[in-house]
């Protein structure tokens, strides 16, 4: 049976150049960076290389200017962004804007500041899940201390205009963070371009390991650590640096940058000649997210009357693996709140799943996968009341006319 992976958005494998960068840092190199003696020196000079290597691949190279914080994940990151920097603020106001489609790591724990008395502002998207800049102009108040708002949608790919939103965020001098985990070492980033002070990202997104993150802050930013202690990460992460994954961190971010242009053109055209397969093939599928500003790495489509999980199971035991919505939403059995936020009808969006392809992926698996899907949906179809009262008034409606 064939093995096809379309769930790169979930994790992507560790690239094996970033595995040897990182063998030499758990036995020859295992000194603590911050020990004074000869056994921090080569893991120190491993950090600041691998905070180069990220910086790079965001425009955030200038030392001095700009600080890369390493973290164990894109969420760790979100929250020392959010919730450090309205510690170091709080005496300015007590409104942060968000937008609806954001992640869970940005969307719960605002909940719980709500509670706490501050007014979050969760601005609403269009049916393609961008955020229109006049609606954020209009939200912003003399009160407002944070803008958070993600750079591209995990679920349903949609890029955010970034630089027009962040340009606000100066214009009244509030600070802006964008969650760029589902975006970084997929499209070009650059952050003095893009205009914000904060910028989370995951190594697993882009062949890194596990467990590895950064949250770029520019110089001026002031924020109050989550994990106190010691000095590490310029005082805004206390513990002994994990630094076999910082290491693989920035060994994939410099492939990243490196071949991002090559395999952003690979993957998008993997993607676009399975879109366009699937749908000559399949009837009633239905499209999420922006047609064109949308991830490399991303096709979102609902399949009319049939149960999301149930495509997902079936597709399994075919060897496709696909996800039913983003990674940390896909075990919750309920509705995404992404596509609540579109306006997707509840019968299209139980139908929905997530393609995620990467650089793996043959065009040749192509016929393999369209085949597949459309013997699934047919057989889920032919047991969906719904599709057979579909039928019934299509049959009523060509007989009357």
């Amino acid at each position: 049976m064939k093995a096809i992976n379309l769930d790169y958005s979930a994790a992507t494998p560790v690239d094996e150049a970033v595995l040897q960068e990182m063998l030499p840092y758990f036995t020859e190199h295992y000194g603590n960076p911050s020990s004074g003696h000869t056994l921090g020196e080569k893991p120190r000079e491993a950090l600041e290389e691998a905070r180069s290597k990220v910086g790079r691949l965001i425009g955030a190279e200038e030392p001095g200017k700009n600080q890369i914080i390493f973290t164990a994940s894109s969420s760790e990151a979100n929250n020392l962004a959010v919730k450090g920097i309205i510690a170091a603020g709080k005496k300015k106001g007590n409104q942060i804007i968000t937008s609806a489609i954001e992640h869970f790591s940005i969307l719960n724990q605002l909940k719980g500041l709500e509670k706490e008395g501050y007014e979050i502002i969760r601005l609403p998207v269009d049916k393609y899940g961008l955020i229109a800049p006049g609606l954020l102009e209009e939200a912003i108040s003399d009160q407002t201390i944070l803008i958070s708002i993600q750079a591209a949608n995990p679920e349903i790919g949609t890029i955010q205009p970034i630089d027009e939103l962040a340009a606000l965020a100066r214009k009244n001098e509030i600070p802006f963070h964008t969650d760029a985990a589902a975006a970084a070492g997929g499209i070009a980033l650059d952050v003095d371009r893009m205009g914000v002070d904060m910028l989370s990202l995951a190594g697993d997104q882009f062949y890194g390991p596990k467990g590895s993150g950064a949250l770029f802050v520019r110089r001026g930013v002031r924020l109050r650590p989550l994990i106190e202690g010691g000095i590490q990460e310029k005082g805004l992460r206390a513990g002994t640096e994990n630094v076999p994954a910082i290491v693989g961190l920035g060994e994939a971010a410099r492939l990243a940058y490196e071949t991002l242009e090559e395999r952003a053109e690979k993957v998008a055209y993997f993607r676009d000649q399975l879109k366009e397969s699937l749908f000559n093939e399949i009837p009633h599928l239905h499209l999420n997210g922006h047609p064109e500003k949308r991830l490399p790495r991303n096709l979102n489509i609902s399949v009319e009357f049939v149960e999301g999980e149930a495509l997902l199971m079936r597709l399994n035991m075919a060897g496709i693996y696909v996800s039913s919505g983003s990674s940390c939403t896909s075990q919750a059995l309920k509705s995404s709140h992404v596509l609540e936020a579109i306006g997707l009808p509840p019968e299209l969006a139980q139908g929905s799943l997530l393609l995620a392809p990467d650089r793996e992926n043959r065009i040749e698996d192509i016929p393999y996968i369209t085949e597949q899907m459309a013997q699934v949906a047919g057989l889920l179809r032919n047991m969906s009341p719904l599709y057979h009262q579909y039928l019934k008034e299509e049959k009523k409606n060509a007989n009357l006319q």
